[in-house]
């Protein structure tokens, strides 16, 4: 069953059955008062012919005597005499042209009479059901003239009354349980439209081909049906807010996909060159060395294979340094590869810029750094190359006649360097990829203008490795390089000294 069927069968069932017992309770209690009334309706006009009874000579004691002495009596009231004298006798009154007092009064027979005696055999009031005439109550009353007065009312007041009052309830019930069916199915319907929104969406969410091309879900679950405040609304909200969630993981998995791709192709590109490199001049060496002794010994042939040789070696060197910084980039992913101590950046400031101005020497070189060390729990090592990565970034992408300054400052609790120069700046187009690996401004790739695009990658990684973090701010003539590490590590959740 469907949850819609399932909560109009609770509720239609659940008030069917309070509106029954309700109905049970009314016309029980209704059927009680009005018997009650009937009771002391038949006591009063039985003790009144009790007393009319009394007047009467035992000898000539008949029903039918009595009432002839009485007011005229209700239509359909029954009256027995026993008699000692005169016997069981035993009339009812009978109504004309609707009048509401008796016109005749008509014999009980034999066998009604014997009904009643039997119903008032050990009770003094009884309900009896009379052949031909219905349903009476009945009260035997004695006299002080040796007489037993029988008095009796019909029920079929009461009985009709409670009829028309279960067929009221009962139409009424039937009318309201439609009525009812109606409204809960259409409140459960409106109700329970965010799920089927919320059913399509999925269904259409489940329909798409995620595993091809651009990987983008678009489907929502629409805004009207989606209210946070109501119960079924939240299921849609959640749902849409899934899906972005979903939506913006698989967006950011295939952009790391497309940056693997590019990471692979930039990697064979490096390696691709001073690999045609080194066969290119080992060809040139093996030739050379295939020649005659004498040509050998020629001094341009042993120019030219010194100069292979020499070029080998140096590609080959290239080639190690680009293996290197992938060695040291994947230990670094891993959290590896950092020694901590204590270091003192003032003093990796100062020797960073010497080693910097002799490879610049048209480059104006200026440090700033205060009087008493700063200094922070991490790896010499690595920040020194920090620092060596970020002043040649500076000498290789500036003009001559550039300024470049290294300043070391505690603020706070942490350490800061940077580095600015006033160069032209950084491209905008590039300053969100600028700390990617293989990230550059040129895309010739041509080698007066750049090493690999790993020097800023690695700094990004030893910083993050000493819970810190590097920023760039850029624009023409102002370009600042940040590097902020928390001066002791513990206190941000960071490696302790070792």
């Amino acid at each position: 069953m469907s949850l819609q069927t399932r909560l109009m069968t609770a509720v239609i069932g659940f008030v069917s059955l309070i509106l029954i017992i309700v109905a049970v309770i009314t016309s029980a209690t209704l059927g009680k008062t009005m018997e009650d009334q009937l009771d002391q309706k038949l006591s009063t006009y039985g003790d009144q012919l009790v007393r009319i009874s009394q007047a009467v000579a035992p000898s000539s004691a008949t029903a039918q005597n009595v009432l002839a002495s009485s007011p005229a009596p209700p239509v359909g009231v029954l009256f027995v005499v026993s008699s000692p004298v005169t016997g069981f006798s035993g009339v009812v009154a009978k109504s004309e042209d609707g009048d509401e007092f008796a016109g005749t009064l008509d014999p009980l027979t034999g066998a009604q009479l014997a009904e009643i005696a039997v119903s008032l055999k050990d009770t003094r009031v009884a309900t009896v059901t009379l052949t031909g005439l219905g349903s009476y109550r009945v009260m035997a009353q004695p006299t002080n003239n040796g007489l037993i007065v029988v008095t009796g009312l019909p029920r079929d007041d009461i009985q009709n009354q409670l009829t028309q009052l279960l067929t009221v309830i009962a139409l009424a019930t039937i009318g309201g349980l439609i009525l009812l069916a109606l409204t809960t199915a259409i409140t459960i319907r409106v109700s329970l439209r965010p799920l089927r929104a919320v059913a399509l969406t999925a269904t259409r969410v489940a329909n798409q081909q995620l595993d091809r091309g651009e990987v983008t879900i678009t489907e929502r679950v629409p805004a009207s049906e989606a209210d946070p405040r109501t119960e079924t609304g939240l299921v849609g909200a959640s749902l849409n807010k899934l899906l972005d969630h979903v939506n913006t993981s698989l967006a950011s998995r295939q952009k790391n996909e497309e940056r693997m791709r590019r990471f692979v192709a930039d990697a064979s590109h490096e390696l691709r060159t001073p690999l045609a490199s080194i066969r290119g001049y080992s060809e040139l060496s093996l030739r050379a060395l295939r020649q005659s002794d004498q040509e050998a010994e020629r001094p341009e042939v042993i120019e030219s294979t010194t100069s292979s040789l020499e070029r080998i070696q140096a590609q080959s060197l290239r080639m190690t340094r680009l293996v290197e910084d992938l060695l040291l980039l994947a230990r670094l992913d891993e959290g590896r590869e950092l020694v901590y101590g204590t270091v003192d950046l003032t003093q990796l400031a100062l020797e960073g810029l010497s080693d910097a101005r002799p490879t610049a020497v048209d480059h104006h070189w200026n440090i700033d750094v205060p009087d008493e060390p700063v200094t922070i729990v991490g790896d010499a090592g690595r920040m020194h190359q920090v620092v060596a990565n970020l002043l040649a970034n500076a000498r290789t992408h500036t003009p001559a006649g550039t300024t470049v300054t290294l300043s070391v400052a505690q603020e706070g609790e942490d350490a800061v360097l940077r580095v600015h120069d006033d160069g032209p700046g950084i491209d905008p187009a590039i300053r969100d990829e600028l700390f990617a690996r293989f990230a550059r401004g040129d895309s010739s790739r041509a080698r007066q203008t750049g090493g690999t695009g790993l020097g800023l990658a690695i700094a990004k990684a030893i910083v993050e490795g000493h819970h810190g973090f590097i920023t760039v701010t850029s624009e023409p003539g102002d370009t600042t390089f940040t590097v902020r590490i928390p001066m002791n590590p513990a206190t941000t959740g960071g490696t302790p000294a070792a």
